[in-house]
């Protein structure tokens, strides 16, 4: 199977350990964020913690906003918003590419029908 590099970021890789390293993040801090809703970390069978590369992705902007002065239920919004934002983005994208399908597809349906008229001019 290969490997997807959008399933690879999703999938969690890295340890809390690892994970605080690479964001600067205290463990405890992270797993406040999960408490808080603000991250949610996938689980081994274990039971540990497993981050992704979208998750230090996540954490780097609940940073952001936390550096700006956002308390965490600010953030909390603020990442809400910005994921629905996202997701309308993606649809609105799909419409306008069904939408223009749709005409491109009528075009030569009205085509024909005009050249059917044009070979009668003359005949009466």
């Amino acid at each position: 199977m290969a490997d997807d590099p959008t399933a690879r970021s999703a999938r969690g890789l890295y340890g809390i350990s690892v994970t605080s390293e690479l964001s600067g993040i205290a463990p405890q801090t992270l797993r406040l964020y999960e408490r808080r809703g603000l991250l949610a970390p996938s689980r081994t069978d274990g039971g540990t913690r497993r981050y992704s590369d979208e998750d230090l992705q996540r954490l780097q902007r609940i940073t952001e906003l936390v550096d700006q002065g956002v308390n965490l239920a600010g953030v909390a919004r603020i990442l809400d918003l910005e994921t629905k934002n996202d997701q309308l983005q993606s649809d609105y994208t799909q419409l306008e590419l069904r939408n223009a399908q749709r005409k491109v597809s009528r075009k030569p349906a009205a085509g024909r029908s005009l050249g059917g008229k044009r070979g009668r001019k003359g005949s009466s």
